[in-house]
């Protein structure tokens, strides 16, 4: 299913049961709606769930002007009202969990899950990708899908992007959102792994000062994938969090 705006076509699926409370989960940079339908898959039974293609990956549009994350995190809100969708929490991997911060200091979320998001300017560039890409086909059943996410992700991230999607990342790598987590009223969890090559363990920590009302959780030696690398830990959790079962 597609929707349009501001001139983009936003790719999204929707499943589960409509007449419970909504589940947004949003990808990291560089990739797509697979990446969180694992995850996600969990809670079908339970929960409403929304998944897309953040603007300029996966069978979404590139953005006709370099987005920052204020602008993905307006069309996410653009996509919901036309969906009118209510009760809705929202879980966020990196670059998606970005504009999660920003999204729920703008809008009505019930809960907000941030997993491995940074909120600030990282020391890193982007040859820590290829860091972060090793971990992830070590993650059992993924292999085949980090192999093919190599296309994307990786040292030659930048270099291979269009000119359009190299404005957008900039833009997002160069803001900080410290300000908007501060305005976060709704219950967080912060689901970080010790070993995060991409997003350090402190800013978890960081990031759990500003945001009032949440708490960190740790998987000792977890990658920035570890919301894949502990699934069933992580399934639980969300469960308990959620009130699904």
């Amino acid at each position: 299913m597609t929707f349009k705006v501001n001139g983009v076509n936003i790719n999204y699926v929707m499943y589960g049961d409509r007449k419970h409370s909504t589940l947004v989960f949003l990808h990291g940079w560089g990739q797509n709606i697979e990446m969180m339908k694992r995850l996600a898959d969990n809670f079908k039974n339970i929960f409403n769930i929304l998944i897309l293609d953040l603007p300029g990956f996966g069978l979404s549009s590139e953005p006709t002007y370099a987005w920052s994350v204020y602008d993905y995190s307006d069309a996410i809100h653009n996509l919901i009202e036309h969906l009118k969708l209510k009760n809705v929490s929202l879980i966020g991997h990196s670059f998606g969990g970005k504009v999660s911060i920003v999204y729920s200091s703008k809008y009505s979320v019930d809960k907000l899950v941030l997993l491995a998001s940074p909120f600030k300017k990282e020391v890193e560039n982007l040859s820590l990708k290829t860091k972060v890409l090793k971990s992830l086909v070590k993650v059992p059943g993924l292999k085949t899908l980090g192999n093919s996410m190599k296309k994307r992700i990786g040292s030659t991230d930048y270099k291979n992007a269009s000119d359009m999607m190299r404005n957008v990342l900039v833009k997002t790598v160069n803001t900080d959102v410290s300000n908007d987590a501060k305005k976060i009223s709704c219950p967080t969890l912060l689901i970080w792994g010790t070993n995060d090559s991409a997003v350090s363990i402190e800013r978890a920590y960081e990031l759990e000062n500003l945001i009032k009302d949440s708490a960190v959780i740790k998987f000792e030696g977890a990658s920035h994938y570890a919301y894949l690398e502990h699934l069933n830990e992580i399934v639980n959790i969300l469960n308990s969090f959620f009130g699904g079962k």
